[in-house]
């Protein structure tokens, strides 16, 4: 590989087309407010580099960013790209994943709204992610001991598995399919509506009105806390430990929890609801 260190790149289209390139300690930054940088470029290594300038990555093959720093300033930056690896980076510009495929992320704190959209094959270790509507349409994703906060998270997506994760997120996994989350916390309002084959093992779920309109849901060894109204037309089997506020016209299956404060089956509902509802029989 052809190595370039400690050289600012400010001009539009600077590297456009590179391939076999190595970048070290390199910032992209100036008055020219340069775009697209790196674009159509292939086997490009990153490492200790800057960004402030938008739109740097964009159709690019086989791309490893070590320890880079995007700005709030680089919007945009990997858009269209393929076999991108990014570890003890911080990405910090609004849209910075789009309809990329073949991701990895390790040890990177993500600020950016509109993160990951229809993307696909993203996995995510040891990091932070932050942002509105993160990774929305995305699909055959794969969370590992992430710390994820937002709004309107992972919205119509398809397989994905989450475990050892700590969610904080407004209006997570509407219209999910095929998704599976395990030990880990998950908090927000209205979780999960309109899912499709979306298990729980061994959660904490945290928020009013969850997990309604879904078919397909599973529960197992899980906490609820907060949960008013919950699985409201579901097509649901649940094993809950502790206590829930209020169960409201689940459609069918089985619920089963230590203590539910009111039980609802309303007069007013669209449905035939012939779910099951059961206490759990304390030990002696």
């Amino acid at each position: 590989m052809r190595e370039i260190k400690e050289k600012n790149f400010p001009q539009e289209r600077a590297l456009y087309g590179e391939e076999n390139l190595r970048l070290i300690d390199c910032t992209f930054a100036g008055d020219e407010d340069g775009e697209s940088a790196l674009k159509e470029c292939k086997n490009i290594e990153l490492a200790g580099c800057k960004m402030e300038l938008r739109y740097p990555l964009w159709h690019g093959e086989n791309l490893h960013l070590d320890r880079v720093s995007m700005t709030e300033t680089c919007r945009a930056s990997l858009w269209y790209s393929s076999g991108i690896s990014i570890e003890h980076s911080e990405l910090f510009g609004i849209k910075a994943l789009r309809e990329c495929k073949d991701v990895e992320l390790k040890q990177t704190e993500v600020r950016s709204p509109e993160f990951g959209w229809r993307s696909r094959n993203i996995r995510v270790e040891d990091s932070s992610v932050e942002g509105e509507y993160p990774f929305f349409e995305a699909k055959d994703l794969s969370f590992e001991r992430v710390h994820l906060k937002g709004k309107y998270s992972f919205q119509y997506v398809e397989n994905l598995t989450v475990e050892n994760c700590v969610f904080d997120t407004k209006d997570a996994f509407w219209h999910a399919k095929n998704v599976v989350v395990k030990n880990s916390v998950i908090k927000g309002e209205y979780l999960c509506w309109y899912g499709e084959n979306v298990t729980f093992l061994g959660c904490k779920i945290i928020g009013t009105q969850p997990l309604c309109y879904c078919k397909g849901l599973r529960l197992v060894d899980c906490e609820m806390e907060e949960a008013d109204f919950a699985f409201e037309y579901s097509e649901v089997e649940a094993d809950l430990r502790g206590r829930v506020l209020s169960v409201k016209n689940p459609r069918s299956g089985h619920i089963s929890a230590e203590t539910i404060d009111e039980i609802l089956f309303t007069a007013d509902s669209k449905y035939d609801c012939t779910c099951e509802v059961t206490i759990k029989k304390k030990p002696d």
